[in-house]
Order: structure tokens, then C-alpha cells, then sequence
């Protein structure tokens, strides 16, 4: 595999993000995502930043991965957690340290910010190849379990 480098995502990365995050809800949950929703939301974080950033793995400057970025406020902390979300690594890529690139990335930044306290991510219960990868950069599992109720997507 060649090296990994790590970037911001521009809108020209947009279509990638979609087909990506297209990709890993099918993977991963079994959703079809309705893509021009999708593409609307890929295209609001780059409208808003108070939204996310997405960054973007390349291996031999061909994009490899994505990953994106929100934001929590802890009172607690007094300090914002990033939440890592649509992580997608393509197929090809995987198991070469894409994710790890990312994670690095992304965790360098957030030690970097003053205003940062933390790095938190959910996954799916079932997924442990993702969990695998998640301790393997150093993550741990946490105490909490997560609830929703979502608006917009109808699980099966």
C-alpha cells in the first residue's frame, strides 16, 4: 500500500463522501440511504463548519477513506467533544491502516485545540471489525449505551 496522507475534504470530495457514506450504512446496518438527502447533508457540513468537517485518507494520492467530525458541548468538561462519524475505509484499502491514518490525524488536531476534551464515536453493536479497529488506535469502550428516535430513517 502506498502512504497514507491525511486532508481536509473539499466540495470536490463531495461525491466520494456520498458514495462513501452511502456504502457504510448498506454495509453496516442493511439501510439504503436516499441519496439526494445524502448528498444534501454531505453538502451542508461544507455550507455550515459549525456542523462537521470531513477529512479525507488518499493512499497514493486515490482517496482510500473519509471520516467526519461533529461537535458536543460538556458542561461537564467545559470543553467540546469530537464525535467521529461516517467513517468508511474502500474495500480495497482496508486492513492497511487507512483508519489509523485518519484517527491519527483527527487526534493530533483535537490534543492541539484548547477547547477540546475529548474523542468519542458510536458504532454498531454487531460491527467488531470496526470495534477491533477503534482499540486498536487506542480507544475504549464506554459505560454508556446510546438511545434515539429517529425522524427520518425506518428501520426494518
Amino acid at each position: 500500500m502506498p502512504t497514507i496522507t491525511v486532508r481536509p475534504a473539499t466540495r470536490e470530495d463531495a461525491e466520494f463522501l456520498v458514495r462513501g457514506n452511502a456504502s457504510m450504512a448498506l454495509e453496516t446496518e442493511g439501510i439504503s440511504l436516499d441519496l439526494d438527502r445524502l448528498r444534501d447533508g454531505v453538502h451542508g457540513v461544507f455550507d455550515d463548519p459549525s456542523r462537521g468537517r470531513y477529512f479525507i485518507a488518499e493512499a497514493g494520492g486515490v482517496r482510500a477513506g473519509q471520516l467526519m467530525i461533529t461537535y458536543e458541548w460538556s458542561d461537564w468538561r467545559n470543553g467540546v467533544f469530537w464525535w467521529i462519524q461516517s467513517v468508511y475505509v474502500v474495500p480495497e484499502a482496508r486492513r492497511a491502516g487507512v483508519f489509523a491514518a485518519l484517527y491519527s490525524h483527527v487526534r493530533r488536531e483535537a490534543q492541539s485545540a484548547p477547547n477540546v476534551c475529548g474523542i468519542r464515536l458510536y458504532v454498531e453493536n454487531h460491527n467488531e471489525r470496526a470495534m477491533a479497529s477503534y482499540e486498536r488506535v487506542g480507544m475504549k469502550k464506554t459505560i454508556y449505551q446510546m438511545f434515539e428516535e429517529d425522524f427520518v430513517i425506518a428501520r426494518d
